[in-house]
Order: structure tokens, then C-alpha cells, then sequence
């Protein structure tokens, strides 16, 4: 799997990396507000390590959470380029914009407390298809994104792999200060949500192969 070319000028280009970014905002925000803060699942990747910084050392959200991504998207302008950075603006923008939007509006889907293992595939899916579309669009939707691609740069693993590797490790770590039966249904979410972002950023690539081999779907 190829990182998409950094920006370019084709207003054609620029339309569909938009639109990608914009859908890919819309459902993951989305889905984080209307799942994962109604039900109280966690995360892996920055958020969990912002959770777990947060109890362990005090550290204010505001202040742990852009030092996180700092960290991570400073490794990423290294190895994957301004361009990268570049579009993960515009996708931090998108997605701040449709956060304000839901929260102005009453929850949007039925309160899955009492379903936990349907709360952790739903929220999988919502993750793993929203930051998957932006991803494929050559952005990213958080830190963690720029931090799993930084990994496939220097691994050469599979992109499912690296957020496995990111995620596993935090919620790892998160068992230090939240119950084990609340870290199984963020596993399970984090099982869905990896290798749908693989999924989606791969099948864009293979898309994009197909129309390089043969001339006629160019």
C-alpha cells in the first residue's frame, strides 16, 4: 500500500481528496459522538494515551493532547512530507467543523449502553470506514494516522498491522486503571476499525493500479 502523491493541482484531484476527507470527517465524528461517547468505549492510538496520561500523571487534555500530536506529526513530516501535513489540516479543520455540528443536535442513533458488543462493532465500522476514506484522500484524521503510516513507512507492514500495533499497546497499557471487561469491547472495536481502514485506503490503491494498467478506464 502507496501514501497517495502529495498535492497536486489537478482541480479534479483536489475535488475528489475534498469530498473524500469531508465523507471520511462526517462519518467518523459521527460515529465518535453518537457510539463511542454515549456508551463510553475507549481507544486506542493518542486518544487511549491521552486517557492514560491524563490519570496518570494529571497532565490536562488540552495541553497532553497537542503535544501528542505534535510528536506524531512531526515524526510524519520526516518521512511522509509537507504535503501529508498539508492535507491533515484540512481534515483536522473538517472534522472540528462536523464535531460542532453534532453536537448541536440531539444523538442520532438509540443509546447501545445496554448492548456493548453491538456499540463496539458499530463503532469499529464508523472509525474504521471514516478515517480509512481520509487516509485514502492522503490526509489524516489524527495523530495516531500519521503515526501508523510512519510505522508503514519504516516496517513496510500492512497498514492493519501498524494501527494494531499502536492500538494494542496503549489499551496494553490502559489495564493499569481500567477494568478488563471494558478493554475487551475497545479490543473488538479495534479489531474492526484497523483492518477496515487497511481495506478501504488498499482498495483505493487497487482502484487506482487498474486504471494504470489499462489505458481504457484512464
Amino acid at each position: 500500500m502507496k501514501l497517495p502523491a502529495s498535492l497536486h493541482l489537478d482541480p479534479r484531484d483536489i475535488a475528489r481528496r475534498l469530498a473524500l476527507i469531508a465523507l471520511g470527517s462526517a462519518i467518523l465524528t459521527f460515529g465518535i459522538h453518537n457510539v463511542h461517547q454515549v456508551v463510553g468505549i475507549t481507544e486506542g492510538g493518542v486518544i487511549g494515551a491521552l486517557l492514560l496520561v491524563n490519570h496518570w500523571f494529571g497532565l490536562p487534555s488540552s495541553i497532553a493532547s497537542p503535544i501528542l500530536d505534535i510528536v506524531c506529526y512531526a515524526v510524519a513530516l520526516r518521512l511522509l512530507g509537507a504535503g501529508f501535513l498539508g492535507w491533515s489540516a484540512v481534515s483536522s479543520s473538517c472534522i472540528a467543523g462536523f464535531y460542532a455540528l453534532w453536537e448541536h443536535l440531539t444523538h442520532l442513533l438509540p443509546d447501545l449502553t445496554a448492548l456493548p458488543l453491538v456499540a463496539s462493532i458499530a463503532g469499529g465500522v464508523f472509525v474504521g470506514v471514516g478515517a480509512g476514506l481520509v487516509v485514502r484522500a492522503g490526509a489524516s484524521a489524527g495523530g495516531d494516522d500519521a503515526l501508523a503510516l510512519s510505522i508503514q513507512k519504516l516496517s513496510g507492514w500492512r497498514l492493519s498491522r501498524c494501527y494494531l500495533v499502536t492500538d494494542l499497546s496503549v489499551l496494553g497499557l490502559s489495564l493499569s486503571y481500567i477494568p478488563v471487561t471494558s478493554i475487551v469491547f475497545s479490543l473488538i472495536t479495534v479489531c474492526i476499525s484497523s483492518p477496515l481502514i487497511d481495506f478501504i485506503v488498499g482498495l483505493g490503491n487497487q482502484d487506482q493500479e487498474a486504471e494504470d494498467e489499462d489505458p481504457v478506464l484512464a
